[in-house]
């Protein structure tokens, strides 16, 4: 109803839902709460008498998210465009420059050099999944053996990727790029898997043996 009709105050929802005022303004203070709905800014009218205007709600942004949104299908649409326009290079240049802007912050911070220790290709990887999670990856770096796994449990451009795979090899390539050494993608979640995994060895390589 506060979709299609807000601003609304509690007694306009209470006579609708056939509900008390009282019951009504609980579910709001709820609503409230969680972020998902506010009180409308009032509006200027002539004096109408004595007493407060009753307080009218809307929908916040992250209430209107909860009845969906069509992002993944335009996603789609464009870069199918993208791929008819300027090809399969175009849509990899793509995927390299949106993964590059989100983990930007962590390369600018990375001093370029090669033979990484163990605990500085972890704790480099740690960085990549803080800010991986900021972007809504909900990533984790979870120890294995020989070296570490990139784990992300959520992957906001899942339904996308199925479709442009490009999307997640640009995201290991960057990744290999910043940790400087070759990474082995183990599952996807674009692929039908839970989560997203990406060994990173961290056992040292001896170069002596081969001078």
């Amino acid at each position: 109803m506060l979709l299609k009709d807000g601003p609304l105050a509690a007694t306009d929802l209470a006579t609708r839902l056939s509900m008390s005022a009282a019951g009504v303004r609980r579910q709001l203070d709820l609503l409230e709460e969680e972020g998902l709905v506010t009180t409308a800014p009032e509006r200027i009218k002539k004096a109408r008498g004595r007493g407060r205007p009753a307080k009218k709600f809307i929908l916040t942004a992250k209430g209107r998210e909860q009845f969906g949104h069509g992002y993944d299908e335009l996603a789609v649409h464009a870069l199918r465009a993208l791929r008819q326009t300027g090809g399969e290079d175009a849509i990899m240049m793509f995927a390299r420059q949106r993964i590059e802007d989100i983990l930007q912050s962590v390369e600018e911070q990375t001093s370029p050099k090669s033979g990484l220790s163990a605990a500085e290709v972890e704790e480099l990887a740690r960085r990549l999944a803080d800010q991986l999670t900021e972007h809504g990856y909900a990533a984790e770096v979870q120890e294995n053996g020989a070296g570490v796994q990139l784990c992300t449990h959520h992957c906001p451009i899942s339904e996308v990727a199925s479709e442009f795979p490009e999307l997640c090899a640009a995201e290991r390539e960057i990744v290999s790029r910043i940790l400087g050494q070759h990474v082995q993608p183990l599952a996807t979640i674009a692929d039908g898997n839970g989560i997203c995994t990406t060994n990173i060895p961290i056992t040292p390589i001896d170069r002596r043996s081969n001078a």
